[in-house]
Parts: structure tokens; C-alpha cells; sequence
């Protein structure tokens, strides 16, 4: 049966390794399931797979096995804190590119059938500018890129921004400032990365807001725990908070379906054109 729940797709993404990527992606899914959302989170990063890790679950099978037919969709969520679910990575988008006109509508028909019982799905890419990489982000409503201050940081997620507008004619970025001193620090680590997007690119690149530097999120990490499970009153926590309540007020998708069949739609093709 059709969903007639509008789905928001959402892609976590940010050029280079060591952005604290993962890490936003599992506290924003926390930050929405706290305000009553049913959030769902794609571990994209087919090569180096860790939202299970990252928070000590234990996954026996993934999108691959669905992709096989070995497993239906909601066989192989994982279920984390505050009822998010977890979709483990597959081996490969080039699997979906291999696949044939049947599976490509059965792995549609299961992300449809999905709909119905999600509200958000986050998209937790690799890092890099990979094809992997720019099909998922291409594929996604949204686009949240996470930038720390230092240089490589911002060179890559300029590189990645530019790809995704160049081959993807992708136009509208969010950006997120993470492990900043200050909000401040924040505001203007977003204003020198716009500088030179609005200079050499034809994009709108828009603040999402910061992630402070906080100690409890190395140590959340070490106890395999979300910051906002394991210490809700940190800083962190509070500015992940802040993060899901802008979140909800994006527009959400206009047609009968939501965004999913769209979402797998374009990551085939996107799979396909690799």
C-alpha cells in the first residue's frame, strides 16, 4: 500500500575523515526521536561501517543481505537509544548498480514501505568525495555538511561542495560547525567557508549551527554511547538539541510518498552512473 507519510531524507556528510561526521549524525536521530519524531539512520560508509560501534549494538546482517533477498528491510534494523532505528551498511553501492529492473523495484517497494513508519531518515555518508559518496549525498532531500576549523577540513568540504554542484546540480547546502570553542568561533568558521563558496560557486550555503568542543563527547565515545544518552546536560548535548529543533522546521516533501522512493531512485541511478 502507498505511504502518505512525508518522509525527510537527510545526509550527514563533510569531505574528510575526522570530522565528528557519525557522531551528529546519532545525536541529531536522538535530538529528533526526543521531540517525537521516528527517526531511522542508513549507515552509508560501506567501506568503515561504525554507527553499530559507535554505539556497542550488535548487527548480524545488513542492507547487502536485503539486496541479496536473504532479508526483508525490517529484519535487519538495530534498535538504539530512544527507539532510532539503524540500517548496517552494505558492501557496495556498485550492488545496486549491478542489480536488474525486479530488485531495483523490491528495494524501492521496501524503503516505501517504510514510510509508513519513519518520519526521518538520516544518511550517515563516508568520508571523501567518492562516487559512493555523492550518490547517497545527491540522493538525499537535504544535505548537512559538518566542517571543524582547520584547513583541510574546510578545503575538503569546499571540494565536496563543488562536485555535488558540478556533476550533482546540487544548488542548497546546510552546514554544520563542529568541535568549535564558541558558538561565535562557530558563527564564523560558517562565514569564512560562505565567503569563498558565494565567490566561486553558484550555491546558497546555509548556517545549521554549532557543536561546541565538549569532553563528554570523547568520553560518551569510549563508553559507546550517544553524548545525549550518556550525558544530557553537556554542552554538546544542549547544542545537538538546539541542532534537531531547527531540523523539524526544513520543509518537508510535497509528494504523496514522502522522499524515500525519490531517495532510492537516485541512489540507483547515481550507482548506475559510476
Amino acid at each position: 500500500m502507498s505511504s502518505l507519510n512525508p518522509v525527510q531524507v537527510v545526509a550527514v556528510t563533510g569531505g574528510k575523515g575526522g570530522v565528528g561526521k557519525s557522531n551528529v549524525s546519532v545525536n541529531l536521530a536522538i535530538s529528533l526521536a526526543e521531540l517525537g519524531k521516528r527517526v531511522v539512520i542508513l549507515d552509508a560508509d560501506l567501506g568503515l561501517a561504525n554507527l553499530d560501534i559507535l554505539l556497542g549494538l550488535s548487527v548480524n546482517k545488513n542492507l547487502g543481505d536485503v539486496l541479496n533477498g536473504d532479508a526483508e528491510l525490517a529484519d535487519i534494523m538495530v534498535e538504539g537509544p530512544l527507539g532510532i532505528k539503524i540500517i548496517p551498511a552494505s558492501s557496495g553501492t556498485q550492488q545496486m548498480a549491478n542489480l536488474g529492473e525486479i530488485e531495483h523495484a523490491g528495494i524501492i517497494a521496501a524503503f516505501s514501505e517504510l514510510a509508513d513508519s519513519i518520519d526521518v531518515l538520516i544518511v550517515d555518508t563516508a568520508a571523501g568525495i567518492s562516487k559512493t559518496v555523492t550518490s547517497f549525498v545527491r540522493a538525499s532531500q537535504e544535505a548537512i555538511v559538518v566542517v571543524t576549523d582547520e584547513p583541510t577540513s574546510i578545503t575538503d568540504a569546499y571540494a565536496l561542495i563543488k562536485v555535488l554542484n558540478r556533476d550533482c546540480r546540487m544548488d542548497r547546502f546546510r552546514m554544520v560547525s563542529n568541535m568549535v570553542r564558541s558558538a561565535k568561533d562557530g558563527q564564523l568558521l560558517f562565514e569564512k567557508l560562505a565567503k569563498v563558496t558565494d565567490r566561486f560557486l553558484d550555491v546558497s550555503l546555509q548556517y545549521g549551527g554549532s557543536i561546541p568542543m565538549d569532553e563528554a563527547v570523547r568520553k560518551s565515545v569510549q563508553r559507546q554511547k550517544a553524548v545525549l544518552e550518556a550525558y544530557p546536560r553537556s554542552e554538546a548535548a544542549a547544542a545537538y538539541r538546539a541542532l534537531g529543533r531547527k531540523v523539524v522546521t526544513w520543509p518537508l516533501p510535497t509528494t504523496p510518498k514522502g522522499n524515500l522512493e525519490f531517495f532510492v531512485e537516485r541512489l540507483i541511478q547515481g550507482a548506475g552512473a559510476a
